[in-house]
């Protein structure tokens, strides 16, 4: 497990250790409250890619898929079974990077149990709580 501390102007260290520590096929779960930041990393992990299009978060649509092999969920709005019934389990197959937004933890034991690479990044505001510009970040494998 590896903590980070950063603000948004220093958001790229935490993007720079996912690069070097995940593999290049995982499912990476991002969890914090709402506004917390898990769209916003996203796109500074899409950056580090070279994605030039706009990265936004797949809310109303479940899933954003980018170039250079980066998926994209936002499960906030459906339960487990109706993500399976839509086929979108079959994604995960696909090579690259997904990262889940609003993901249960039923999800990831069952992601875990077919074998799946599983990471969670936990997001966190910064104590005290007057530093609303920084976020703790908490990188690790399941």
């Amino acid at each position: 497990m590896k903590k980070i501390i950063a603000s948004l102007d220093e958001i790229y260290k935490v993007v720079d250790y996912i690069n070097k520590t995940i593999p290049k096929e995982a499912i990476i779960f991002l969890t914090g409250n709402l506004a917390s930041g898990k769209t916003t990393l996203t796109k500074e992990i899409a950056k580090s890619k070279g994605i030039e299009g706009e990265v936004t978060s797949p809310t109303f649509s479940l899933q954003q898929c980018y170039e250079n092999n980066l998926f994209h969920y936002d499960l906030y709005r459906i339960e487990n079974e109706e993500f399976m019934a839509l086929g979108l389990f079959e994604e995960f197959d696909k090579e690259g990077w997904h990262m889940i937004e609003w993901g249960d933890e039923a999800l990831k034991k069952f992601l875990l149990n077919a074998g799946y690479e599983v990471f969670t990044v936990s997001i966190t505001p910064f104590m005290p709580c007057e530093d609303k510009e920084r976020r703790n970040y908490k990188i690790e494998k399941n």
